[in-house]
């Protein structure tokens, strides 16, 4: 990776950072469309070396509002949906691939605005863990539908136990990855070199969680995304 690229992919993952640490998710809904536009390479696995490290601080952080029912039953259903997402990438080739990413933002967008309610019940927390394990290891987007069920919960439960499940499942997707050869030690350089961005971006989220109105990041940040696959998906067809 040059070190241009770097820098820009550094600049996209530090605002990741930022967006996750304040609302629970965000990182990978708005660092995956722009990393892919930047070099395909950062897609999925380095994108999930850095997801894993951000849920670690993140967990430790705010450990005691964890709800571990919750995420218990949500890795009940990531476990086969990580078979489904290596199958996903052993099966596309580039071009393809990159619909897929563009195509999973675009849904994660619509899920994050719906109107929707669900609430995080066993039958729902499987469900949504085998959607998240699907598409977390194929295009390291999984956030968006486990955090759906738990939207109506106070911040600290929401951003703990969302920690927990993506500590737990993006390790869950590298190891699958790297059993089924989709991993390259190249690779997880990419993802070692963006840590540093991305501890800045959670550090700067540490002291704005109590005063900034998480909200207020929504729209700009599904307008970013949602541009951001579209572009991508245009690119890929017409490579």
């Amino acid at each position: 990776m040059s070190w241009g690229l770097l820098a820009v992919a550094g600049v996209v993952v530090a605002c990741g950072g930022l967006l996750q640490g304040l609302i629970g998710f965000g990182l990978a809904l708005v660092a995956v469309p722009l990393l892919a536009l930047l070099d395909p390479a950062l897609v999925p696995v380095p994108v999930l070396v850095i997801a894993c490290a951000h849920a670690v601080m993140s967990l430790a952080r705010e450990f005691g509002h964890v709800d571990w029912r919750g995420v218990g039953w949500a890795m009940l259903g990531r476990l086969p949906g990580t078979v489904v997402g290596i199958w996903i990438v052993d099966s596309l080739d580039p071009k393809s691939f990159g619909v897929v990413v563009g195509a999973a933002v675009l849904a994660c967008v619509l899920l994050s605005i719906t109107s929707w309610r669900p609430q995080p019940t066993p039958p729902s927390l499987v469900t949504a863990g085998v959607a998240s394990g699907s598409f977390g290891t194929a295009t390291s987007i999984g956030g968006p539908m486990v955090a759906l069920l738990y939207q109506n919960q106070a911040g600290p439960e929401v951003r703990a136990t969302l920690a927990a499940f993506f500590t737990l499942g993006s390790a869950v997707s590298i190891v699958g990855l790297t059993v089924t050869g989709n991993v390259t030690a190249h690779q997880l350089w990419s993802g070692v070199l963006l840590i540093p961005f991305l501890v800045a971006g959670f550090l700067l989220s540490g002291p704005l969680r109590a005063k900034f109105d998480a909200k207020g990041v929504r729209t700009p940040t599904l307008v970013v995304a949602g541009a951001s696959a579209v572009v991508l998906i245009v690119r890929s067809l017409l490579s």
